[in-house]
């Protein structure tokens, strides 16, 4: 055998045994500071340099003189070794410092963002808990304001539903104790519990449709329909509520628009937006509304992706005599259960409170529901003498 081969040999021995011990160390200081590890990781190789040059000077019988400045530099080595990298190391150690803290209040109001993070890896986890923090507190703010809203519907439906069911009760209770005995009332009781019935039947079946929106359990039969049908066949059926009120429903069509969608379903949207507007439009007042092309919206999120020509969408627009909403009230103006403040009679300045601007807690919900499961967006704005909701659809 060669004298470097001996010599390769031998250093590999040493230096082998002394790294060897970096397992163990490791392991012991696995829940001690990064800044011990960092040590370990540094001395150790120097220790296995220096046990390689000590066994190979001992094995070539170097003098006693030599071998003692050897391991006087390396040992010097070492200990500058050590002493740089745990200086160097102090950012790192910062850093971690840093991402621990931010991990520990992400969600909170006393999140600090980690900065200047030295290394890509630790900025690339730091930016990760950046986005995270920002996706918990908007959860946590839709999460707070679903259960506003939901406090809000309870306490909504809840007044609403005494109202019929004292009625029902209170007729029930008269015919039953014989207070009622000529033909006219008792038929006229018939009737207004029928009424109560049903108006209490409607607000079930708007939860029950409601639900299914919010559980995304609606299921869409689409095909292709002239809008201008669909809006046509809303404003029949709200005719008769039009008519009471003496509220006069007109529409204009641009041209003929069609969309791929649930002609039953958008009807319902529409006749939410009908009746809505006839409640807040005062007798003798005029609701508009128009059908027309548009540019396309973007869809909202996990609707149906728009099978029409690019950059076209089916618009229709109502428009009311309600005196206008206030400003703050229209970004919740679709939330569930949300009811307005009071509005102003339509062309009075301002002096005199009108009708409540009560928007269904549960219809307007609805709508939205309905229009955003087709891909589509609905918006409300304040115009002259009341305000405009438009509901744009994809285009066929």
């Amino acid at each position: 055998m060669s004298a470097d081969l001996q010599v390769v040999m031998i250093a590999l021995g040493c230096s082998a045994a002394a790294a060897l011990t970096g397992g163990p160390l490791l392991r012991l200081l696995r829940t001690r500071p990064l800044w011990a590890t960092a040590a370990v990781l540094c001395v150790v190789p120097i220790l296995a340099v220096a046990a390689g040059v000590a066994g190979t000077a001992r094995a070539m019988f170097l003098s006693h003189h030599d071998l003692r400045v050897v391991m006087i530099v390396v040992g010097v080595s070492a200990v500058v070794a050590t002493l740089a990298a745990i200086r160097l190391g102090r950012p790192v150690v910062a850093a971690t410092g840093a991402l621990t803290r931010a991990a520990d209040t992400l969600g909170d109001t006393s999140y600090q963002r980690a900065r200047r993070v030295p290394t890509g890896e630790l900025a690339g986890l730091a930016r990760t808990l950046d986005a995270t923090h920002v996706r918990l507190v908007e959860a946590r703010d839709r999460e707070r304001a679903l259960e506003a809203s939901r406090r809000e519907l309870v306490a909504w439906i809840s007044h609403d539903l005494r109202t019929p069911l004292a009625g029902i009760r209170a007729t029930a209770e008269a015919l039953t104790d014989g207070l009622v005995t000529d033909e006219e009332t008792t038929a006229r009781y018939h009737r207004q519990m029928l009424a109560d019935a049903e108006r209490l039947t409607g607000m079930v079946d708007d939860l029950f449709e409601l639900a299914r929106l919010q559980a995304g359990a609606l299921e869409l039969t689409l095909e292709k329909v002239c809008l201008a049908d669909i809006v046509s066949d809303a404003v029949a059926v709200v005719d008769p509520i039009a008519r009471a009120r003496r509220v006069t429903v007109t529409g204009s069509t641009a041209d003929t628009v069609y969309v791929d969608a649930d002609a039953a379903q958008v009807s319902r949207a529409l006749i939410n937006l009908l009746v809505n507007a006839i409640r807040h439009t005062p007798d003798d007042g005029t609701v508009e509304v128009q059908v027309e092309r548009g540019d396309r919206a973007t869809p909202s999120e996990g609707a149906p992706a728009a099978a029409g020509p690019a950059g076209e969408r089916a618009i229709v627009a109502v428009a009311d005599r309600c005196g206008g909403i206030p400003a703050e009230d229209l970004p919740r103006l679709f939330d569930l259960g949300f009811r307005g403040e009071a509005a102003r009679t339509p062309g009075d300045g301002g002096d005199h409170p009108h009708q409540p601007r009560v928007r269904s807690g549960i219809g307007l919900a609805i709508v939205r529901g309905i229009v955003e499961a087709h891909g589509g967006d609905v918006s409300v704005q304040n115009q002259h003498g009341g305000c405009r909701f438009v509901v744009a659809l994809p285009a066929a």
